[in-house]
Formats: C-alpha cells, structure tokens, sequence
C-alpha cells in the first residue's frame, strides 16, 4: 500500500507539470471538443439528473456543459466539498448565474457554503449521470485524483444507498491518458473516458 501511494504521488508531480505545459489556447480547444462529444453521446441525452464539476483552470472546462444542463431542462448536482475531511455531497444548483454567488474554497473553486440549505442528489433518488474529474486515467477505467478521495468515497457511498449505480465518465486532456495508473482496491473505476481529438471515447 505505502509504495503504491509513492507511486501514485509521483505520478500527480508529472501530470501536474504535463497538465501546465498545455496553453491556454489548447485548453480551450480541448474542452470545446470534450463538450461536443459528450452532449451528442446517448447517456448525456437520456440522462436527467447530471452531477458535474465546476472546473478549475487545469481541467476540461465545464461552463458550456453546465449551460447545455439548463437549457435541456436537466437537474444539474454539483460538487460540495466539506473542509476538513473526505465528505462530499452533490447539491442542486439552481442556475448558472448562482455560481458566481458561491464562496471560493481554499482550492479556488466555488461551491456553495456548508450552511447553504439545498437538495442534495442522494436524498432526491439519485443521478443518472456522473462527470468526474481527475489528474490522470488508464484505457482501463481507472483514475488518478488529487489525493483527497472525495469522488471514490462518495461512489461507494452512493453505491451502498442504491441498487444500480450512477454511470460514471471522465473529462480528459489528451495529456492526461497514462499508459497505466496505480490503484487499491479502494479506488472506483470510471465507465468511460471523453477526450479531444480523434482518440476515440474509451470504455473498461
């Protein structure tokens, strides 16, 4: 387990270092391609109920996706972290515009505040679709964070509340595919992985 963990802390320095030597410029082409994937693909379509991260500067970018949600008439759950420990809830937003309303936590993103009364996905029956974030990602599902383990806890949590679980795709850079990611028996593999260019969508 130690040395996995080495491992895994390892490899988070080069994704960081790889994930900054990409321009602003390709960032942004990379997310509108990402975007474009991913609201034609049948599970984004069929899906009404949408967890989605509110992207940092280093990762896809979301703003579009959050936007399509609205317009489609889908429930749209984002990410609140609770400071201090591995707890995370998916919480309604009620619009686009309340993003710029939200606090900014000590990582730099927005979220609503802990006192912040709102539905959260697990009381309401569930999602039927979840867009995770992550440093890195293998062809076979499997994911590298950011250490913290907020998603895996909360898909196990989610899994253990509900019979069938949510279906589970990664947003990608092309910089961000590895040849191989090192895992525990903690760690939940993603569904699908979306990235740009002609990589196709790739599947466990």
């Amino acid at each position: 387990m130690a040395s996995i963990q080495a491992v895994k802390r390892a490899l988070r320095v080069q994704l960081k270092h790889r994930i900054s030597d990409i321009s602003d410029i390709e960032k942004l082409r990379q997310s509108q391609s990402v975007t474009q994937k991913l609201l034609s693909h049948n599970r984004y379509q069929t899906a009404r109920s949408i967890a989605v991260f509110l992207s940092m500067p280093d990762e896809v970018q979301t703003g579009d996706i959050i936007r399509d949600i609205f317009h489609q008439g889908k429930s749209c759950f984002i990410p609140r972290y609770q400071s201090g420990s591995t707890h995370m809830d998916m919480v309604r937003l009620g619009s686009v515009e309340e993003i710029h309303q939200f606090p900014v936590t000590t990582w730099n993103i927005r979220q609503p505040g802990e006192q912040d009364g709102r539905e959260e996905a697990l009381a309401m029956g569930g999602l039927d679709l979840v867009l995770v974030p992550g440093l890195g990602f293998d062809k076979e599902g499997h994911r590298l964070g950011r250490g913290k383990g907020y998603y895996d806890i909360f898909l196990e949590r989610y899994n253990h509340q509900f019979a069938a679980k949510p279906y589970t795709i990664a947003l990608a850079f092309q910089e961000q595919l590895c040849d191989s990611i090192p895992v525990t028996e903690n760690d939940i593999e993603i569904d699908e992985i979306i990235m740009a260019g002609d990589l196709e969508m790739l599947k466990k």
